[in-house]
C-alpha cells in the first residue's frame, strides 16, 4: 500500500513559505537614525525641563527600572534613590542647560553626551555647576528609557 504525502506536505509547506509575508506585514518600518536621534533630542529635553521643574513623575517615565546614576561628590544611585531625591524638592534648580549634545544610535541602544550647565540651590545659595555628562537610552517596546547618566566636572 502507498500512500501519498502530498496532502501533508502541502498542509506544512504552504504555511511556513507564508510565513515570511505575514511577518513582514506585521514588522512597523524602522525609523531612521535621523529620526531617532530627533525623537532622542526630544527626551533630552524632557529630561532638562522636568529637572527645573522638579517633575518626578516626568523623569519616572524617562528612566528605566534599572537605572543608575553616577554624579560626582554623591553615592552612587538608583532609580528609586533618584526619585526620592526629586520628589523631596530639596533640589530646586534655576537653570539646567544641555548644549554640545550629539546622540549615537546602535540599534535599541543610544548615547548622548554633552554639556550640562545648571545652578541650583543649596542652603540660600546658589551653586553653578558645569558639567560633561554620558547619558545612555535603551529602547523597548519602541520606548527610549535612560539607564546609565554619568555626570563630571568640565575641563577647566
Amino acid at each position: 500500500m502507498v500512500r501519498s504525502f502530498a496532502p501533508i506536505l502541502s498542509a506544512v509547506l504552504i504555511p511556513v513559505s507564508l510565513a515570511p509575508a505575514v511577518l513582514a506585514q506585521d514588522r512597523k518600518p524602522h525609523q531612521s537614525v535621523s529620526d531617532q536621534r530627533d525623537q532622542l533630542l526630544k527626551l533630552e529635553t524632557q529630561w532638562n525641563e522636568a529637572h527645573l521643574r522638579g517633575d518626578a513623575d516626568v523623569l519616572k517615565q524617562l528612566w528605566a527600572e534599572e537605572l543608575v546614576v553616577t554624579v560626582q561628590e554623591m553615592p552612587v544611585m538608583d532609580k528609586i534613590q533618584a526619585l526620592k531625591i526629586v520628589g523631596s524638592g530639596r533640589v530646586k534648580f534655576k537653570r539646567y542647560e544641555t548644549s554640545d549634545v550629539k546622540i549615537n544610535v546602535f540599534g535599541d541602544a543610544a548615547v548622548a553626551t554633552g554639556r550640562l550647565k545648571r545652578v541650583r540651590e543649596k542652603q540660600g545659595n546658589d551653586v553653578e555647576d558645569d558639567w560633561r555628562f554620558t547619558k545612555v537610552y535603551l529602547r523597548r517596546d519602541g520606548k527610549w528609557q535612560v539607564v546609565a547618566w554619568h555626570g563630571s566636572q568640565s575641563a577647566k
